[in-house]
């Protein structure tokens, strides 16, 4: 599910913000796996772009820290750093906290049936088995939140640094067991939205968030290639 803009955005796109998405996917997704060696021409043939835009994308990458960008030498997937997860996840953590106990006070009913509705794909996503779906679900199920306290621009910054986390996450929603806990998490903290409990849902939130901790502990061991620190 992705996330949708505006139409005055779309009519704004360009070929590097194309280019740009593609490449986010399939870092983000493990397509492209931390270490891989891209060529500007090369990505602009599969493109079928000039090599500008391809250069524009690799800038708001490398500022994403998703790649490495090295004048006159390869540039590089980045590998995945702790020590940046760590750090973008205490600003999240800020700006979520914010999030919820703004949506105690604004949620509405349609704020909250498509937060129910989407929970209701996330479940589908785990009975099929379906990492990929369930993560896109995930990331729409905190935009949700966003839109029910009324503060949809959170988004953005809880976007950017979920970018940190995003390939973590697809390596722990392999397993059947890492998904049904985050849907579970998922499911609580709309059950205490859902009945105006502020304390609760920002309990809920902050140990929803500080999963992370085991999560790149088990990714570090299954695959300690894909890490830097």
């Amino acid at each position: 599910m992705s996330i949708q803009t505006a139409p005055f955005d779309e009519a704004r796109r360009t070929s590097a913000d194309d280019v740009f998405e593609r490449l986010r996917s399939d870092i983000v997704n493990l397509r492209l796996e931390p270490g891989t060696k891209l060529s500007e021409v090369e990505i602009a043939k599969q493109n079928k772009v000039s090599r500008q835009p391809v250069r524009e994308a690799f800038i708001r990458l490398n500022n994403m820290k998703l790649l490495r960008v090295r004048p006159q030498k390869a540039t590089l997937v980045r590998k995945i750093s702790i020590r940046e997860i760590l750090n973008t996840r205490f600003i999240r953590t800020a700006v979520e906290i914010e999030v919820v106990r703004h949506a105690c006070a604004c949620a509405n009913a349609v704020n909250l049936f498509n937060i129910e509705e989407n929970l209701s794909k996330q479940n589908k996503a785990i009975r099929e088995k379906s990492g990929v779906q369930f993560h896109d679900l995930d990331y729409e199920f905190h935009r949700l939140l966003c839109l029910a306290a009324n503060c949809e621009f959170a988004f953005k910054s809880i976007s950017e640094n979920k970018s940190q986390t995003d390939r973590l996450c697809m390596l722990s929603l392999a397993n059947d067991e890492e998904r049904e806990e985050l849907y579970s998490d998922h499911s609580s903290i709309f059950d205490a939205l859902k009945n105006r409990d502020e304390s609760q849902v920002v309990k809920l939130t902050r140990s929803h968030l500080g999963r992370l901790d085991s999560t790149f502990t088990n990714a570090r061991e299954s695959h300690p290639e894909y890490f830097e620190d």
